[in-house]
């Protein structure tokens, strides 16, 4: 039996937004930008070390902004039902994003503690959500209420906790230059933010405090 048309346009959308950010950036656009930024600073686009260098910028922002083109929901679709309603902490997920503000990196871990209410997650899930909500142009802060919006309220958690802790190179490297300052981040919804000694127990077992 033949798909509908709808099918097929659906399957499309599907398979081209799992392609990646590679197949909707404008390279072209990207590396005429970096010529001018180049030529703009007083350096010479045409000399040898330079030549490949737009090239290399646009896969990189390619790269680096994948996320403003990945639905972090779709990575939330694959739970499984279980009768499990205690915590489910997953501590160290590596990340690295942008800051919207100077087009610098940021990069640390995140913390994810969340309740189920009869769905859990595969944990590697957890870290793709990390990745699609991290890969594009951000704010710590926002970044931290996302991940924790998307628990509560595509997985149905009934309490999220979420802590990133993040060095930013716009301040270690430029402006006020304080290498080693870390930035924490905290969102907490549901019965974490409801409950004290709940919240108390996460909160602690992120810390690292057994």
């Amino acid at each position: 039996m033949s798909k509908s048309r709808k099918e097929l346009d659906d399957l499309a959308s599907s398979t081209c937004q799992q392609a990646g950010a590679t197949q909707v950036v404008d390279h072209q656009r990207i590396e005429a930008a970096v010529r001018e930024i180049l030529a703009a600073v007083g350096e010479d686009p045409e000399r040898e070390g330079l030549l490949e260098t737009p090239a290399r910028v646009a896969r990189m922002y390619a790269e680096m902004f994948s996320g403003l083109h990945d639905d972090p929901r779709r990575h939330l679709g694959k739970a499984f039902t279980e009768k499990y309603d205690e915590l489910v902490l997953v501590r160290d997920i590596a990340f690295h994003s942008m800051c919207e503000h100077h087009l610098l990196p940021f990069m640390g871990h995140a913390h994810i503690g969340y309740i189920p209410d009869g769905r859990v997650l595969g944990l590697s899930k957890l870290a793709r959500v990390v990745e699609a909500v991290s890969h594009k142009p951000q704010v710590q802060e926002r970044m931290t209420e996302q991940i924790a919006d998307l628990l509560e309220h595509d997985l149905g958690a009934k309490g999220v906790a979420v802590v990133l802790e993040a060095s930013h190179t716009c301040m270690t490297i430029r402006g006020v230059r304080k290498p080693g300052s870390l930035c924490v981040t905290s969102a907490i919804k549901g019965v974490f933010r409801d409950n004290v000694s709940s919240r108390a127990e996460v909160m602690s077992l992120i810390n690292g405090k057994n």
